[in-house]
């Protein structure tokens, strides 16, 4: 595997494609030395208050014990750099070409910069048309178009290489093209630590899953719901005497994957357990759709509306009464009305003394409109400007997200959550933010303002808020408001954005220090984007990996089609206890028993449905041509599906899997 960047992205993915998949890994960056992402100069008031919140957090981190080894913003270690690395300042010809392109299996091009990934992108794929690319692009449309330009010039040159055979078929699929940001991966954890505390989550067609470790149940007991077991721990993995994954023998480990028999069976052990990450609290009601069939009622407001009504009927009655008494025809009675009523008829000289009454309640009728009239264009012209103006945190709310920040990252989130039906309140000081205008369009709360100024926090209602995600660009900015919600709130929820290690592990140690009974998250956008960016250089169909103690599942999405150890076999046939379990089943596709030519040409209306994934279909259920399953696995189990094409030696093969 070969990653190309310049931030610390790039070598978060070299560490997880070599410590998680066991990969060997060339990491291509213009310096050797850790990464640091380049800062814009803050303000002189701003500088103070990081100077403060600075010494605040050392003398924190002063009386905490120091850590065996440097960790992560969640307090895992990090592991020892051991990958090879190669200087270069751009990823041209000959620093691909000495990094091993031509022969290596993947390559990542995760650059800050999104033209110079295309161009490295373009150079890979002539020099290796088999090599699998996987591309860090903000732009989704850019990269859909670049997915497909890559992936048939790499059929193309797999058909000229193979004379068109099914050798160069495989390897087209085999050296795919997947175009990620990093904005779009962090949100799916993002979103999960908002919503249930964890960051760990795979994302697969829509559904969030996290892997959660439980303690034995007593008997008797039922245990909680969960997808399905992942792995059963030892025994010693509950005694706190033992080190986790070692019996006393030394030789005990997980049983991943286990039977249902095994799980019955297994009295007195803890368990590994997927399950899904859903909102549990009161969803957010979509906005009322006002303006359809009545404009009225979107463009005035009930006082006005009932004054207009009365207004209206006095001048029925008035045509009622004026048609009664003078003996006029009604449709000339009601024009004398009108007349009188806006003052442009002539006085009612020499009339009957009932004509000149209703002419003088008909001009006192007409003063009383006219400041109606007025009010009714006041309030029309504030309903569209409203109708663009961003949307005030209604009153009663609680329980919701307060959202700072709504650059790359967090309009993102902002769409997930909204997605999910989670109440939001977001929080951005630029009005010309990214995120600003999908705000507006998804009326979603948002308060305009510095996050650092007084009255903001509270404006946005975070003293009855459920959690805080700090998502701005400024590690200080994000920091403020996470001390000052936790003065507010001591049990918030809060996850901090942070770009420095470093300085997210202070952060961390601190408030979990000063706040033991709240849930406290740093998180860095590389810390969070390197799994996703790892599972698309394994192949497409990789969505994730799960860490059981020192052992590892895939999470994968693989159509059955043409997979003769799939296709045409029941879910309990392919289930293959400490190797292989289908977790789900998409079931979108429509129904193929139909004729051929049928099947062949749909109506050009019909469009696919989204992706359902459906894990409760029994162990009878038998896989279809169409269906497209959702497994675990470990490797082995993968290989067994002909996932990934070996490219290894055998040798090499043997030293990775020892």
């Amino acid at each position: 595997m070969v990653v190309c960047g310049d931030d610390a992205l790039a070598h978060r993915l070299a560490a997880e494609l070599r410590d998680v998949y066991g990969e060997r890994v060339t990491l291509v960056v213009p310096s050797a030395r850790e990464p640091h992402r380049p800062r814009i100069p803050p303000p002189a008031r701003a500088l103070d208050r990081a100077t403060a919140l600075l010494g605040r957090v050392s003398a924190a981190v002063a009386r905490t014990p120091p850590a065996p080894s440097e960790a992560l913003g969640d307090g895992t270690e990090r592991p020892e750099e051991a990958v090879r690395i190669l200087e270069a300042a751009q990823p041209d010809d000959r620093a691909l070409a000495e990094a091993g392109v031509a022969e290596a299996g993947a390559l990542a091009l995760v650059y800050d910069d999104d033209e110079l990934n295309i161009h490295a992108a373009l150079r890979a794929r002539r020099l290796n048309p088999r090599l699998r690319l996987v591309i860090r692009l903000y732009n989704r449309k850019l990269g859909q178009h670049l997915e497909e330009l890559l992936d048939q010039a790499a059929a193309v040159a797999a058909l000229d290489s193979d004379g068109g055979g099914d050798t160069g078929a495989a390897d087209a699929s085999d050296a795919s093209t997947t175009v990620l940001s990093d904005a779009d991966t962090v949100a799916p954890a993002l979103v999960a630590t908002a919503v249930a505390g964890t960051s760990k989550v795979i994302e697969a067609d829509g559904l969030l899953l996290r892997a959660v470790e439980r303690m034995p149940v007593p008997p008797g007991r039922p245990g909680g719901p969960g997808l399905c077991t992942l792995a059963l721990l030892p025994a010693a993995a509950n005694d706190p005497g033992q080190e986790p994954g070692s019996g006393h023998d030394g030789d005990e480990r997980p049983l991943l994957l286990p039977d249902d028999a095994a799980v019955a069976g297994a009295a007195g052990c803890g368990t590994v357990v997927l399950e899904t990450v859903s909102y549990t609290g009161r969803p957010v009601r979509p906005a009322r759709l006002r303006g359809r069939g009545a404009p009225l009622a979107s463009l005035f407001s009930r006082r006005l509306r009932w004054s207009l009504a009365g207004v209206v009927g006095a001048v029925l009655a008035l045509a009622v009464a004026s048609w009664l008494t003078t003996g006029l025809a009604p449709v000339h009675g009601a024009y004398l009305t009108l007349l009188d009523l806006f003052a442009i008829n002539d006085p009612a000289l020499g009339q009957p003394l009932p004509r000149k009454i209703l002419q003088l309640l008909s001009g006192l009728t007409g003063l009383l409109l006219l400041p109606v009239l007025v009010a009714a264009a006041f309030e029309g012209l504030g309903t569209f400007r409203s109708a663009s103006a961003l949307r005030r945190p209604p009153r009663g709310l609680s329980g919701h997200v307060v959202l700072l920040g709504l650059g790359k990252v967090g309009t993102r989130v902002l769409a997930r959550l909204h997605e999910m039906g989670i109440p939001v309140v977001c929080i951005e000081a630029d009005p010309e933010a990214r995120g600003i205008a999908l705000a507006r369009r998804l009326r979603v709360p948002t308060v305009l303002g510095d996050v650092t100024q007084e009255g903001v926090l509270e404006a946005a209602m975070i003293g009855r808020a459920a959690s805080l995600l700090a998502l701005s660009s400024a590690d200080t900015t994000n920091l403020e408001a996470a001390l000052y919600a936790r003065s507010v709130t001591p049990g918030l929820r809060v996850t901090l954005r942070l770009f420095d290690d470093r300085f997210a592990t202070a952060v961390y140690r601190t408030l979990r220090a000063a706040h033991p009974g709240a849930l406290t998250r740093s998180r860095s956008t590389s810390f969070l984007a390197a799994p996703a960016f790892a599972g698309a250089m394994m192949g497409r169909q990789i969505l994730g990996a799960i860490p059981v103690e020192r052992r590892v599942l895939l999470v994968a999405r693989v159509g059955v089609r043409g997979n003769p150890a799939l296709e045409g076999r029941t879910v309990a046939e392919v289930l293959r206890p400490g190797r292989l379990r289908v977790l789900a089943v998409d079931t979108s596709a429509p129904d193929e028993a139909q004729p051929p030519a049928a099947a062949a040409a749909p109506p050009p209306d019909t469009e696919r449905e989204p992706a359902r994934l459906v894990h409760e279909l029994g162990d009878d259920y038998v896989l279809r041509p169409q269906d497209r399953v959702l497994l675990a696995a470990t490797r082995q189990g993968l290989g067994d599906l002909h996932v990934r094409r070996p490219r290894a030696t055998g040798a090499a093969a043997a030293a990775r899997q020892g």
